[in-house]
């Protein structure tokens, strides 16, 4: 045992500090060793001890310590009014189209994916990383020169029948945004992109099959993160195809999203195992917004020119005016708006401390 009499540090001789300070804490680490022993044996005869000591020794973390917030939707499953507000939500919100729909919900959603303009390589190898993804993906390279703002081009696939249009977006030649709009209506969100790794840096990668794959979405607890949930969730088809064995996951955690791909094989009728395919990727959602993305100054026409006319006049040639007569009217254009209108985006001032989350 190491004596008692001296504090280590009053001790000059560095060699005897250093013995006495290792014998310190072998001598600590050995009593604590025989009290877990001891622990255990005690639960071994006594299961409902072991579950007391569980139940009571929860760790603290900042998931189990967020903050309180009004609009987390498990806040009180009980209260009636909370499910009928919950309820009248889902039925009004741009996604309820898709789960009322009554097509072949085998059938996946159109999506039309592209980059910024002047795009690098790594930009478009990720993009054909999101097309192996999502069922209905494709991929047009985005034109340089006026007129091929994001509104426009959103408007553009809007007209010919898809769904969600997917910008990536790029600094320093890697990608680093995305942008996932919902059509014809919005809305549209800004996630920042990190953490990129492509299936081919993924060691002992899976290979993808065109199966449609299962989707999970884990801790989208609040009206804002249910509705990001809910809006990659009209990305897929309703119905999966589970022959493939594909699953996509959404981890919400801290309000980082992590994306992974699985493949689970069944290794026995008790035991699965999982092999990731990729790609791997982590969201951060900045901002919220109605609406497609707007075009400033979109389509606006000069003023009129205009003329002194005396009243009778003016009487006179409206009068001569021939009528228009009525003819079918062409289909409707969808049009952006000049404004974007926000529902929610992230500032510094609102992380309060680091248990303030937000989805």
């Amino acid at each position: 045992m190491p004596t008692s009499r001296f504090e280590p540090s009053t001790i000059k001789n560095k060699i005897k500090r250093d013995e006495i300070v290792r014998k310190s804490k072998k001598a600590k680490s050995q009593d604590k060793l025989q009290r877990r022993l001891a622990l255990a044996k005690l639960e071994a005869k006594d299961p409902a001890a072991k579950k007391k000591r569980l139940a009571e020794n929860v760790p603290r973390t900042l998931d189990n310590m967020r903050e309180f917030d009004p609009s987390i939707l498990t806040a009180d499953p009980s209260s009636s009014t909370q499910q009928d507000e919950l309820a009248a939500d889902l039925a009004n919100d741009p996604f309820a189209s898709y789960f009322t729909s009554v097509d072949d919900p085998s059938l996946p959603p159109k999506i039309l994916i592209t980059t910024s303009p002047k795009a690098s390589k790594v930009t478009y190898e990720f993009c054909d990383e999101l097309v192996g993804i999502f069922p209905g993906a494709e991929f047009i390279r985005r034109k340089k020169g006026k007129g091929f703002e994001m509104g426009r081009i959103a408007g553009w696939a809007a007209d010919r029948g898809y769904k969600h249009l997917c910008v990536v977006n790029e600094d320093m030649k890697k990608p680093n945004a995305i942008t996932l709009v919902h059509l014809p209506n919005g809305p549209s969100a800004y996630f920042k992109l990190t953490s990129v790794e492509l299936t081919s840096q993924i060691f002992g990668h899976a290979r993808a099959t065109p199966h449609h794959p299962e989707l999970v979405l884990n801790n989208f607890v609040t009206r804002l993160g249910h509705a990001v949930g809910r809006m990659f969730q009209t990305t897929f088809p309703q119905l999966p195809e589970f022959q493939g064995r594909q699953v996509v996951t959404l981890h919400n955690q801290r309000d980082f999203l992590f994306f992974r791909r699985h493949r689970y094989a069944f290794r026995s009728t008790e035991k699965v195992a999982l092999q990731e395919i990729g790609p791997r990727f982590t969201l951060k959602l900045r901002w919220l917004k109605k609406g497609i993305p707007a075009v400033h100054n979109y389509g606006e026409e000069p003023q009129p020119l205009t003329f002194d006319v005396q009243p009778a006049a003016a009487e006179n040639v409206d009068q001569e005016t021939p009528s228009d007569s009525p003819t079918s009217e062409p289909p409707k254009k969808t049009i952006p708006p000049k404004h974007d209108e926000l529902i929610w985006a992230w500032k510094p001032e609102l992380e309060t401390t680091r248990r303030t989350f937000f989805l």
